[in-house]
């Protein structure tokens, strides 16, 4: 058992507490930080309320290494959880190599002036992590995270080559609004309104945003449009899978999503530029996310299902090989178990178990490294056990032909 250190309480912060809570035999002491004290005392009682267990809870700026150092000092966790925006991660990564703690992230750096992600800046951490004896587990949400042990779990169990890879993520849920984003709101319209890009015989493809658009139809959600995005996880498993030729990312969005998101961007709310109003400097796409709902607040009115996957052809014994490993997700069950909606749950659950991973010692060496680095069979069997249960079959769709 292991004291952990939380960092961010928007609705993957809850659910990571909550599922830390409901796994007293890994974490014998949790605490939650973030910049916003009330948030944290609002999800400790809601975990006591439910579980029993009580959450020490502290303010934090995540931005700034020096306070940070000092709350890791005063804990004394054996890993940070940061589940706090994607700008904060080099600052974390910062403090726990003062400190002399284990990181885990669920989302890959981006830096707050330029629409930009990757793992360059992490990866290069990778010396100082390792000569301070410290692991960094990046990308242990679901996409990236589970898609990523998806992929490298049927690396291991069906394929000798896996030449094709395409990764599907469906949300069916419907929270009622005209407009809202199921995680940070910032990041998710910066991310679907960058360019995107994929990844075909050794080389990365750019593409407009939407450019692409195909008809699928999702297991107990129903036939939704996807569109191809560059999405981080890729980055990673392009290195780290062994000879594929072409991996591609889609996404389901819904037609009013999109003309808000075409508005958005039309009259510049989505911009990162600062402007000047009524004297003084506001970036739009700050100022919109003020305006929509909050997505931790999603969780009582969402209603659907959730289906995220991995497709891939390949060969195996010199044979040809297609198979599809997916996880549905029903966002009131979501809610009755930790109070959030089920993006939120899909990703702190997998950072709850890469956690879990690193203090049982499945996953613990000094390094940086991405989660399909690691042997997968611990963290399918946690996923089952944990409530994201995932179906491994053959398959003869054909993403190509749809």
């Amino acid at each position: 058992m292991k004291r952990v250190l939380i960092i961010g309480a928007g609705g993957v912060g809850r659910v990571v507490t909550h599922k830390c809570a409901l796994n007293p035999d890994t974490f014998s002491d949790i605490w939650l930080a973030s910049r916003t004290l009330r948030k944290c005392e609002q999800i400790a009682k809601e975990v006591r309320e439910k579980t029993a267990c009580s959450i020490h809870t502290a303010a934090v700026d995540a931005d700034n290494v020096p306070e940070l150092v000092a709350l890791i000092n005063r804990v004394k966790p054996f890993m940070i959880i940061n589940v706090a925006l994607p700008y904060q991660d080099l600052t974390i990564m910062d403090a726990c190599l003062e400190t002399g703690v284990h990181y885990l992230d669920t989302a890959n750096y981006e830096p707050l002036d330029e629409a930009k992600f990757e793992y360059s800046w992490q990866w290069a951490y990778r010396q100082r992590f390792e000569e301070a004896g410290l692991m960094a587990l990046l990308g242990s949400g679901f996409d990236p995270g589970v898609t990523n042990v998806f992929s490298a779990y049927m690396q291991k169990h069906h394929f000798d080559t896996m030449d094709y890879v395409d990764i599907l993520d469906c949300n069916g849920g419907d929270h009622g609004y005209a407009f809202a984003t199921n995680f940070n709101p910032e990041i998710n319209i910066r991310e679907v309104t960058s360019n995107g890009r994929y990844f075909e015989n050794g080389a990365w493809i750019e593409t407009k945003p939407m450019q692409f658009k195909k008809e699928f139809n999702f297991e107990q959600v129903g036939v939704k449009n996807m569109y191809l995005l560059y999405h981080e996880e890729m980055e990673s498993l392009t290195v780290n899978l062994k000879g594929v030729k072409r991996m591609r990312f889609w996404m389901t969005f819904g037609d009013a999503y999109l003309k808000h998101l075409e508005v958005f961007r039309n009259i510049g709310l989505d911009s990162i530029e600062p402007i000047e109003f009524q004297g003084q400097q506001i970036i739009p796409i700050q100022f919109l996310t003020a305006l929509l709902p909050d997505p931790a607040s999603l969780g009582p009115r969402t209603t659907g299902k959730t289906n995220i996957g991995v497709i891939v052809k390949g060969t195996k014994d010199n044979q040809p090989v297609s198979r599809y490993i997916y996880n549905i997700c029903d966002h009131q069950a979501c809610f009755k178990e930790t109070n959030a909606q089920g993006v939120s749950y899909t990703t702190g659950v997998p950072a709850m178990i890469g956690a879990m991973m690193m203090i049982k010692g499945h996953w613990m060496k000094p390094g940086v490294y991405n989660i399909e680095e690691f042997d997968p069979d611990p963290f399918m069997t946690a996923l089952n056990e944990q409530g994201l249960p995932w179906t491994d079959i053959e398959t003869d769709i054909d993403v190509d032909a749809l």
